[in-house]
């Protein structure tokens, strides 16, 4: 690769590139299309997957051929109306409800870290040092991940380099890039200390144990107790938190996902009087719409029905 890709590449995050990697073959290779694509191409595509695929992946696969086009200097067939109106028709002939994440609440948080307390415990006991490690790893990303209401992609590119540990007051994490920084100009994040459910005393405490000092907080460990020098693969966090979630007894486990820490997380803030402002600047939301997709409205019948006067 020349300079000059390499930093095109690094313009775009890892995952967008490999999701519109992924899109580009899907239209190419399996469906059989061919580029530059014609409107006309695009939008039967549209039409040969419309009551197959969600309308975001639909969307998804359309930013993905803009891309390419624009790149490649052709023109971008995704803008033309034809296109815009299939998808609107999708739209129409295939609503869809939105599946979201099953939130966190604070009492599975609790549960979930007094498990893996003791299961640490239990690790050190029998001089398992994998399980001892494994479970200290999980406790820190838990627990960084809810109190900072982190997505999947944020906690896997943590850095131990870039974060500042105070102990018994907090630490600061300072991300590079992240989605919503499109000037790639980076935002330090700072995780309080806390009485109960600490994340600074979780991170310190897996810091300690792993005697990691460079390079990705959170990683793949063996059965031996091997650390990879390589964070966590970016499919694998979803299964690691329902596996962790089922060991520790919450219900419906395979309900929940990555998003479910910063849903909890929000959630807990909205209850406890956040404003929205606050919030957003603390989880770094810049839309007040994607506030809202996170934060569950109050139910007007969970007190009862309504009584006549």
């Amino acid at each position: 690769m020349s300079e000059l890709e390499t930093y095109l590449a690094a313009a775009t995050r890892d995952n967008t590139r490999r999701s519109y990697e992924s899109a580009i073959r899907h239209f190419e290779v399996e469906w059989g299309g061919f580029l530059p694509a014609t409107a006309d191409s695009v939008a039967r595509y549209l039409v040969d997957h419309a009551a197959t695929l969600a309308i975001n992946t639909l969307k998804q696969r359309l930013a993905a051929l803009a891309q390419w086009h624009q790149q490649q200097g052709f023109a971008d067939p995704t803008k033309t109306a034809v296109v815009r109106k299939v998808l609107k028709g999708i739209q129409a002939l295939h609503p869809a409800v939105e599946k979201q994440a099953v939130p966190l609440q604070i009492g599975q948080l609790e549960q979930v870290t007094n498990w893996l307390g003791e299961a640490i415990r239990l690790g050190r006991e029998r001089g398992d040092r994998a399980a001892e490690l494994r479970h200290t790893r999980d406790k820190a990303l838990l627990l960084i991940g809810f109190w900072r209401g982190f997505r999947g992609d944020e906690l896997k590119r943590l850095q131990v380099e870039f974060i500042e540990l105070v102990p018994g007051h907090g630490m600061q994490c300072f991300l590079p890039q992240s989605k919503g920084d499109r000037q790639l100009q980076g935002r330090t994040f700072r995780v309080p200390a806390l009485a109960q459910l600490c994340p600074v005393t979780a991170y310190g405490d897996w810091i300690a144990v792993s005697g990691l000092s460079d390079g990705p907080v959170f990683r793949g460990i063996d059965r031996w107790g091997g650390i990879s020098d390589s964070g966590l693969h970016s499919n694998s966090l979803i299964p690691l938190l329902r596996r962790l979630f089922t060991n520790a007894g919450l219900p419906a486990p395979d309900e929940f996902s990555s998003h479910s820490l910063r849903r909890g997380f929000a959630g807990w803030a909205n209850a406890n009087g956040w404003d929205l402002k606050t919030l957003m600047e603390y989880v770094g939301w810049r839309d007040v719409k994607s506030v809202m997709r996170y934060l569950d409205g109050a139910d007007p019948f969970a007190f009862g029905p309504f009584q006549d006067s």
